[in-house]
């Protein structure tokens, strides 16, 4: 059942205060041009209901909500990059319940909509569970690039499965090529695309359930479920024959120059496990979907466990509670919400009911394909534990066991530094 376009609301609108339209605020995350893009889909909210709407940037964001929010002087709608903060305002009574029936529409509307449902459900200052968090504009990590042209040369399929992946990995090295191109280093956040890597595979080797008690805490950093993915992570990144520049050189390799061996001739290494956004790092004049390519980082044929998704998002809240505020998140209900910024650039989204045509990249559109055929999404595990851990000990964690450190003494340090926060 999909909810038709609020009408009711521009008759609400246009008829309140004699005409004098009524403001929506949304405070958001985005300066540049997806300034632009968020508000030219807030402009169509605009036209259709007569309100006028304003959208305020930060790049301060996640430090100003807080303070608006203290001095009670929220945005009407709060755009939060990670649902961790939006869940410890609602914890505070800084965040008002998503009108009722938003859940059981995302769970019908959203591919994988429990898990939006999921991730957008807090606890109130009550302690009791509710919807405070709509997802809107999205982003996919479970993705491997290559080069079309490589794959072509050698013989070498697209893999379905992670069976086929990991025997297309020691078929390379079995060529006389080298299968993968790993960098973690990021300058003072060096360690995280190790952390990515671990996420995916937890997905793909646990159900979702153990993930996110993994990321609660409520199953310790070194249960043998996590040190099994941290060495599953292991299987490709510390083996000399499968990594370029040999397993000693994944942690000193920038992850910004990592997929450059991609590109060369012959080429260092034929795949490369990163997020939709690494192409701004491929040499100058790459054509995604001709010069290179993704797929999907597959799953287990032998586990059952679905297509799981990792990626990273932004939750829409309600920070000031208003009849004008609620309908806005119904007008993010509607697919002309999202195909707005479809014909635009760097949006995807996991609503079924939108016309994959309005992309205007037909990369995009792809990457919504693997988006809207994952059977579970998980937001990036990382960004949802306590900073000291996701941003701290997590990434230098993965350094130490790229460097040569067990995957139960890394678990033990990283569980270590968590309870030491507790």
């Amino acid at each position: 059942m999909t909810r038709t376009l609020f009408a009711g609301a521009a008759v609400l609108a246009l008829s309140a205060g004699a005409g004098i339209a009524q403001q929506v605020t949304v405070f958001g995350p985005w300066l540049g041009p997806d300034q632009e893009n968020v508000e030219a889909v807030l402009a169509e909210f605009a036209r259709q209901t007569g309100y006028d709407v304003r959208y305020t940037g930060s790049d301060s964001f996640e430090q100003q909500v807080v303070v608006n929010a203290e001095a009670g002087s929220s945005a009407n709608i709060s755009v939060f990059p990670q649902p961790g903060l939006a869940a410890d305002m609602a914890a505070r009574g800084f965040l008002s319940p998503l009108p009722e029936g938003t859940a059981d529409w995302v769970r019908e509307n959203y591919a994988a909509g429990q898990s939006w449902v999921d991730l957008g459900t807090y606890k109130g200052p009550d302690g009791k569970d509710n919807l405070y968090g709509f997802f809107y504009k999205v982003d996919v990590k479970s993705l491997v690039w290559y080069v079309p042209e490589n794959f072509a040369d050698a013989g070498y399929e697209v893999p379905k499965t992670m069976e086929e992946l990991k025997a297309l990995t020691q078929k390379i090295v079995d060529d006389g090529g080298t299968p993968w191109c790993i960098g973690l280093g990021s300058g003072a956040a060096t360690g995280w695309p190790a952390t990515d890597w671990v996420e995916d595979l937890m997905l793909r080797t646990q159900p979702p359930e153990v993930y996110d008690q993994w990321v609660k805490n409520e199953i310790p950093f070194n249960d043998p479920r996590v040190v099994a993915a941290i060495d599953e992570f292991g299987w490709f990144a510390r083996n000399d024959k499968f990594v370029a520049g040999g397993a000693g050189a994944v942690a000193s390799t920038d992850f910004r120059d990592s997929p450059k061996g991609l590109f060369s001739s012959p080429p260092q290494c034929y795949m490369h496990r990163q997020a939709s956004f690494i192409p701004a790092f491929f040499p100058d004049g790459t054509v995604v979907g001709e010069d290179a390519d993704f797929f999907y980082f597959p799953a287990y044929e032998g586990k059952d466990l679905g297509k799981p998704v990792l990626g990273a998002g932004t939750v829409w809240a309600i920070t000031s509670d208003s009849p004008e505020a609620e309908a806005l998140i119904k007008f993010l209900e509607t697919p002309k919400a999202h195909e707005i910024w479809m014909a635009r650039k760097g949006f995807l989204t996991p609503l079924k009911g939108v016309n994959p045509d309005a992309f205007g990249d037909p990369t995009l559109k792809k990457m919504n394909e693997i988006l809207l055929n994952a059977t579970t999404f998980r937001f990036d595990g990382s960004d949802l534990m306590p900073g000291a851990v996701g941003a701290g000990s997590f990434w230098t964690g993965m350094v130490d066991y790229a460097g040569g450190k067990s995957a139960r003494e890394v678990a033990d340090a990283i569980q270590a530094s968590w309870d030491a926060i507790k």
